[in-house]
């Protein structure tokens, strides 16, 4: 299965379908928007392209970057601050980028949040 096929979804508002590529790049370009030493929730970019319940599309998405382009991923956490499991290069992404983690790995997301 394509990478274009693994995301197809319905589009609730119109009734239509929408490509993975078009919900991918919707997701992406908010991740791109991400500044340097700060992070965003999986649920905090669902909702800012109006898709509020689905942050875990929103990390399905993430998980398959690559195959669209570099983007900063590493800037997405989850609700509680804690980094993607199995990515251990994460952790080192945030340092350089001036995010110190707590202990247990996490992200003090009121300090490093996101204001958007």
């Amino acid at each position: 299965m394509s990478i274009d096929g693994y995301f197809y979804h319905e589009k609730r508002n119109s009734g239509g379908r929408t490509s993975d590529g078009d919900l991918a790049y919707e997701v992406l370009s908010v991740v791109a928007e991400i500044p340097r030493g700060k992070v965003a929730t999986y649920g905090q970019i669902a909702r800012l392209i109006g898709r509020e319940k689905n942050s875990r599309l929103v990390g399905r998405i993430l998980s398959h970057a690559e195959y669209y382009g570099d983007y900063p991923c590493q800037r997405v956490v989850n609700h509680a601050g804690r980094l993607t499991p199995g990515w251990p290069e994460q952790g080192d992404l945030l340092r350089s980028e001036g995010i110190e983690l707590k202990d247990g790995g996490r992200v003090d997301l009121k300090k490093y949040g996101w204001g958007c």
